[in-house]
């Protein structure tokens, strides 16, 4: 990867607003160490869509599912490509959506609801169908689209500029590895506890002494440190846990980006899953 290509991390929100805005950050790679630049937030989609296509190069990592399961799509009867599926989805009411997956849903036994991707477990990451709690089938509904008339590339998904490389990423995966199942974060006031500001303090500590599996150490300023933890609904830390990943995709590099090989081409994969 050229030294002049850019790390984004973002922390999407299917309903951005001023009080709870889509979170990008922005770093680079030096050697073994993901240097965070900037945190910028943007308070509406088309702010995010205007800066998906802008001009590169950058490669991303981005915390909303790029497909729905397997399973699901063919038990609806809808088309297997992925290009084709995901502009099936996109065109479809979010309540015509939320009656066919519930309905899904009703037919299946107890513990075994949800359909899942081939590597959810793995990852620990919510089915994409899902639509409550949190509602990522609507994160893939916003996201998608804009993605797609920003023309990047999706490895193993879709082919596009070259210069603007964009993976699903999941900042619980690497959190949990880094601080176990602690919670770090939450948006209601009441519960901004000190037990998560201190795991936030952990994963941050943790991310700077490079301790994960990825081999990377987070460089970071005294104020950048500050506003991580102080960050109470995690959205700026999760953004920078997506840089990371997206980091070590980088520094794995081209063709593959860090992707397995078997990677379902309907599915997707949660980059360094």
């Amino acid at each position: 990867m050229s030294g002049d290509t850019a790390l984004v991390g973002c922390d999407f929100s299917s309903a951005p607003s001023k009080r709870k805005s889509i979170v990008l950050a922005f770093g680079r790679l030096v050697q073994d160490r993901v240097v965070l630049d900037r945190l910028e937030r943007l308070p509406t989609l088309q702010q995010f869509g205007d800066w998906l296509a802008a001009p590169g190069p950058w490669i991303g990592g981005f915390d909303f599912p790029f497909g729905l399961p397997r399973e699901l799509v063919e038990e609806l009867g809808w088309p297997t490509d992925w290009l084709a599926c995901i502009r099936h989805y996109c065109a479809m009411p979010r309540d015509e959506i939320r009656a066919r997956f519930a309905a899904f849903c009703d037919a299946r036994p107890a513990g075994q609801k949800f359909a899942h991707r081939a590597f959810d477990r793995l990852a620990g990451s919510s089915p994409s169908m899902k639509w409550v709690n949190p509602p990522v089938a609507w994160m893939l509904h916003a996201a998608l689209p804009l993605v797609l008339e920003a023309g990047v590339d999706i490895p193993g998904l879709h082919a596009g500029d070259p210069s603007r490389v964009a993976l699903e990423a999941y900042p619980g995966l690497l959190a949990r590895e880094l601080i176990g199942r602690r919670s770090y974060k939450n948006d209601d006031r009441a519960k901004h506890t000190p037990e998560r500001l201190i795991a936030r303090k952990d994963i941050v500590t943790a991310l700077e002494a490079g301790t994960s599996r990825l081999g990377l150490r987070l460089k970071l300023s005294h104020a950048q440190r500050d506003a991580l933890a102080e960050d109470a609904s995690g959205d700026a830390l999760d953004a920078v846990l997506c840089l990371v990943q997206a980091g070590w995709a980088a520094r794995e590099g081209p063709p593959r980006w860090g992707l397995p090989e078997a990677l379902d081409p309907l599915e997707g994969w949660i980059v360094s899953a």
